[in-house]
């Protein structure tokens, strides 16, 4: 190969690294792009006792991915667990440990047989002659239906144990849905379902859920950490501070409008520790767009196409006070 031809390899080689560099900075920045909105891409917060466990399944979302990052300590579920099956292990020892009648009768009689045989009178107590091999056959048959009964009494208690005490059951799923009547729209609405029974979710509950899915969004595309403040516990305020932070630090920014609740169903409420919590599937679709701050392009999103998200959002109130989101879980 002349001078020439090596020079144009080389060259050719030198564009095609700069394509794979360029394709590489496009791979690496897209995920940190989508998902723009607020609370997408992750799963975060808390959900008070229930932070470790899956929410239970509706019919928007029979799913959601486990919580990643929560300042609600972890449950010692490896301990509990232990200490569960110590709990039901079967006590330590045999049979004849746990009967102490059946094993005094048993060696008594035992004890007896040997005695006498050690002192001359055969196993059957003195008898001689036939009479003592009939009384030798009487021991035996009468120690062999001993030995039965307690072997009959032994399988009839183990099987009685092996029963469950009385039905647990975890989740009894509900015949059908119960529309809850909303203020603010006229598509699909909110819903409850028999499953979610612990805590009552009224109207007024749903229609508040609604707004604050549209209000949390409006005040994340603004960058209105004080207004998220009001909306949302520290800890979730902490979360959206670190998303808009990463934004700024890339000079885009991520704006979130016409928010619009499609579907939506209570997945469980409950009471705890003084608070009220709800988990709430919701499918929702917006106009969402991130810009570049400099310029103006679009970088990821669509300024006229409507984009849907499915998630599901816990909010916790005090007793007498106002809901706030504590976690947003992706499906």
């Amino acid at each position: 190969m002349t001078a020439v031809g090596l020079v144009r390899q080389g060259c050719l080689i030198v564009k095609n690294i700069r394509w794979l560099a360029v394709i590489a900075a496009v791979i690496i920045v897209a995920p940190a792009l989508a998902e723009a909105r607020a609370g997408a891409g992750s799963s975060s917060g808390s959900r008070g006792g229930k932070t470790d466990q899956a929410p239970a399944p509706t019919q928007t979302a029979p799913t959601a991915k486990p919580v990643e990052r929560s300042t609600t300590p972890q449950q010692p579920a490896q301990k509990s667990a232990t200490t569960a099956a110590t709990s039901a292990a079967p006590q330590s020892g045999g049979f004849m440990a746990r009967n102490p009648f059946l094993s005094g009768l048993m060696g008594g009689m035992l004890g007896a047989g040997l005695f006498g045989m050690m002192f001359g009178g055969g196993f059957a107590g003195g008898l001689g002659g036939g009479a003592g091999i009939l009384g030798l056959l009487l021991q035996v048959l009468l120690i062999g239906g001993v030995a039965y009964l307690a072997v009959r009494l032994f399988r009839g208690w183990s099987a009685a144990r092996g029963q469950p005490a009385g039905p647990a059951h975890a989740y009894v799923a509900s015949p059908g849905m119960t529309e809850a009547p909303m203020a603010r729209s006229s598509g699909p609405l909110l819903v409850g379902s028999a499953s979610a029974a612990q805590l009552a979710i009224t109207a007024d509950d749903y229609t508040t859920f609604e707004s604050m899915l549209s209000d949390i969004q409006t005040a994340y595309s603004k960058g209105d950490l004080a207004g998220l403040r009001g909306l949302a516990t520290p800890e979730m305020l902490g979360y959206f501070s670190e998303e808009l932070s990463g934004n700024a630090s890339r000079g885009v920014e991520n704006k979130v409008e016409a928010v619009k609740l499609e579907q939506g169903d209570l997945s469980e409420a409950w009471s705890e520790a003084g608070l009220d919590y709800a988990t709430v599937a919701m499918r929702f679709s917006m106009i969402d767009v991130t810009r570049n701050v400099a310029d103006g392009r679009i970088v990821e999103g669509s300024d006229r196409d409507r984009t849907e998200a499915r998630e599901v959002w816990t909010f916790l109130r005090s007793r007498g006070g106002k809901w706030i989101l504590s976690a947003i879980q992706q499906t």
